[in-house]
């Protein structure tokens, strides 16, 4: 393959540094499978580790990116063959195992997954880790056994990535939708997806009564700390939050009183080392679930060079929606 384009991270005695360079493929980690990216994503992990404000990158130098799109050139594992259209989450690339952020990458066979009948590659990753993790959160609620009949479903940090699928997701399988957000300019993007009603982000963050009114049968949450504390004292007796993402926070200053007087339930979900079973199921639901037109309303896309200055901006709450980015290879 002799070498490619690739975004690189890499530290020294000055700190992080991020930068376009040509990466030799001799230097690609183990892997029984070759794909030429030609899509992936900023996700607010990614931004995070391009921007070092988080140890997510555990060895240097790294290609950064936690998922892609792309068409297998060499293959040695028995499901995939070159030619081949696939994506990946998760399963540690960009943070150990070089990620996605380059024209090529070699992986395990095992990681990938077929590119769902119905999606290009730039539509799924405008889907990306982010739209993966909020059906993920969607299956789990299901999994428990609610519906919307139970009541309304909330969504916090409803203009990022995980939230604007999410209140797709929701508004399209019937729940009514709250979306939680700081950004009240965007209000009418919002209910554009499918939120019927919107609540200031500050309703949530600050501290807050061991149980509060039962407002809502459901919540997607990818903010944590006291934000998720006061969407579980304000569940309705037996329903449950998914929560997905700590953007406010590891801690979770709440009190027992939701668990053993409503019957909530915590239900984690994590999107890295999921098994396939269920990855091909939300993949599934993902191809068959969100409408074309929605998801490119609130899809941008970028350059490879561009990354850098879009994980500044994500990390600043400045990016709404997703944003696809295009590598040429």
């Amino acid at each position: 393959m002799g070498s490619f384009k690739a975004l690189v991270v890499d530290k020294g005695e000055g700190g992080q540094s991020v930068g376009l360079r040509d990466f030799d493929a001799a230097d690609l980690m183990e892997g029984d499978v070759v794909v030429r990216v030609s899509h992936s994503t900023v996700n607010y992990k990614d931004g995070l580790a391009v921007t070092g404000k988080a140890p997510v990158i555990r060895r240097f130098p790294m290609i950064p990116g936690i998922d892609f799109a792309g068409i297998v050139e060499t293959s040695s594992h028995p499901d995939f063959a070159a030619g081949d259209a696939v994506l990946l989450n998760g399963w540690g690339t960009g943070e150990t195992h070089l990620g996605a952020y380059a024209e090529r990458t070699r992986v395990k066979g095992d990681w990938l997954l077929p590119l769902p009948a119905g999606l290009t590659a730039a539509q799924a990753m405008a889907i990306g880790t982010a739209g993966y993790t909020a059906m993920l959160c969607l299956l789990a609620l299901e999994r428990h056994g609610l519906a919307p009949a139970a009541g309304p479903a909330i969504v916090t940090g409803a203009a990022g990535g995980v939230g604007s699928v999410a209140i797709q997701l929701l508004a399209r399988a019937g729940w009514s939708v709250i979306a939680s957000t700081g950004r009240p300019a965007e209000a009418e993007y919002l209910r554009s997806l499918g939120a019927s009603e919107i609540v200031e982000r500050a309703d949530l963050a600050a501290p807050g009564k061991p149980l509060a009114k039962e407002r809502w049968a459901a919540a997607v949450d990818s903010v944590g700390s006291t934000t998720l504390a006061n969407l579980l004292a304000g569940t309705r007796y037996g329903g449950a939050v998914a929560a997905c993402g700590l953007a406010g926070g590891m801690d979770l200053p709440a009190s027992v009183a939701p668990f053993i007087l409503r019957n909530v339930a915590l239900l984690g979900v994590d999107s890295v080392m999921a098994p396939r079973a269920l990855r091909h199921a939300a993949w599934t639901r993902l191809a068959r679930d969100l409408d074309p037109a929605t998801l490119a309303s609130m899809t941008t896309t970028v350059s490879l060079a561009d990354v850098p200055a879009v994980a500044r901006a994500i990390l600043a709450g400045e990016i709404r929606g997703r944003v696809v980015v295009e590598i040429d290879g």
